[in-house]
C-alpha cells in the first residue's frame, strides 16, 4: 500500500513501480547527484572473498545518490529494511544483502564505489549493502543500497543503472525511515515552518486501538493554532503503530488513529476539516525499537507533515 502526500520535499514515497522512484522521508535531504547517460555499474552481488567481489554489471543510464536523513538512533537495519520490501514489491529480486563484516568489512567497502565524505559516510562497524535487479521492457535494472550511520543521522547511498534517465525522488515517510524528530508546543510552529513536518508529541494511543484518549493535549492546540493563523494551509495526519500484528491490519489501524486526531482537532480545537488530511503507514516507519516497551510506545505516534500552502 503507497501513501501519496505533499510536502516541502514533494510526493510522499511515490510508488516506485509507477514512477521508477524510490521514496525517502521528509527529514531526508539529497547531498550529491551523479548521473551518466550511458556508462556501466559493476554491481557488487556477493561478499568480499579471496582479493575480490562477484558482481553483475549492466550498462545504461547511470545514477548515483546520496542521502542524509537526519535524526537519532537509527540502525543500518531501519535505514535498510523498508527499502528492501518497496524493492520487492515492485518486482525486483534481491540478489545479494549483507552486514559490515559479513560482506567482508573494509575490504567490500573500499572495493565498492562510493561517494565522498562529508556528502555520504560509511561505518566501518556498522553498514548494509543490498543488490537488486529486475526485467522491463526497455532492458534490465540493477540497483544497489549502502546505509550507515553516524551519532547524529543516517546516510544511504542509492547506485542504479537502467534503459531511462529516471532518479531517487525527494519524498515523505514511507519506508527507510527515520522519523521527524519530536518538538515541543513551543517549538511548534517554528519546526513546521522550517522543515514542514513535526511528531505530534504527548498523543496516547494502546496498542491495538485506533482512539486517542480523552483529555486536552498541547500538541494538539499548538497545531490548532498554527493552522488558524494560515487558514490556506493544508496538513497531512500520518499515522505509525508499533510492530504488533500484521501489516496490512497496522495500515488500516495508523489511518483511524490519524482519523481519530482529525476528528478531535476539528471537534475540540475547530480546525477546519478542509486544512486536514489523514492517512496511515503502520509499522513501516520506526523511530524506536518494538523490542522494548518503550520503544513500541514511541512508534504509535502521529505525524503533522505540510501538504499544501494554498
Amino acid at each position: 500500500m503507497k501513501l501519496a502526500v505533499l510536502t516541502f520535499f514533494g510526493a510522499l514515497w511515490a510508488s516506485f513501480a509507477a514512477s521508477q522512484t524510490l521514496n525517502f522521508p521528509s527529514n531526508a535531504t539529497l547531498l550529491r547527484e551523479t548521473s551518466s547517460a550511458v556508462d556501466s555499474y559493476a554491481m557488487p552481488i556477493g561478499p568480499w572473498v579471496a582479493g575480490g567481489l562477484p558482481v553483475k554489471t549492466e550498462e545504461g543510464h547511470l545514477t548515483q545518490q546520496a542521502w542524509r536523513i537526519s535524526a537519532t538512533g537509527l540502525t543500518s537495519l531501519q535505514l535498510v529494511r523498508p527499502v528492501r520490501e518497496q524493492l520487492r514489491n515492485d518486482g525486483f529480486e534481491i540478489l545479494f544483502e549483507c552486514k559490515d563484516q559479513a560482506c567482508g568489512g573494509f575490504d567490500f567497502r573500499f572495493s565498492t564505489p562510493v561517494l565522498p565524505p562529508p556528502d555520504m559516510q560509511v561505518n566501518l562497524g556498522d553498514f548494509r549493502y543490498l543488490a537488486a535487479s529486475r526485467d522491463t521492457d526497455e532492458g534490465a535494472e540493477i540497483i544497489s543500497i549502502i546505509a550507515s550511520r553516524s551519532a547524529n543521522a543516517g546516510f544511504v547511498q542509492v547506485t542504479r543503472v537502467g534503459a531511462a534517465a529516471e532518479t531517487v525522488s525527494e519524498a515523505t515517510a514511507q519506508t527507510l525511515r527515520a522519523s521527524p524528530s519530536s518538538v515541543p508546543p513551543t517549538d511548534f510552529a517554528a519546526s513546521l515552518s522550517e522543515t514542514g513536518h513535526a511528531i505530534l508529541s504527548g498523543l496516547t494511543f494502546e496498542t491495538g486501538s485506533s482512539q486517542l484518549a480523552d483529555g486536552s493535549f498541547d500538541a494538539l492546540q499548538a497545531l490548532a493554532d498554527y493552522l488558524a493563523a494560515q487558514p490556506d494551509l493544508s496538513v497531512a495526519l500520518v499515522g505509525h503503530t508499533d510492530a504488533s500484528g500484521s501489516l496490512d491490519g497496522n495500515i488500516v489501524l495508523s489511518k483511524r488513529r490519524a482519523g481519530s486526531v482529525l476528528e478531535r482537532l476539528v471537534s475540540d480545537y475547530g480546525v477546519a476539516r478542509r486544512q486536514l488530511d489523514a492517512q496511515g503507514m503502520g509499522y513501516l516507519s520506526p523511530i524506536a525499537s518494538n523490542q522494548t516497551q518503550e520503544g513500541r510506545d514511541a512508534n504509535r505516534r502521529v505525524e503533522v507533515i505540510v501538504t499544501s500552502t494554498q
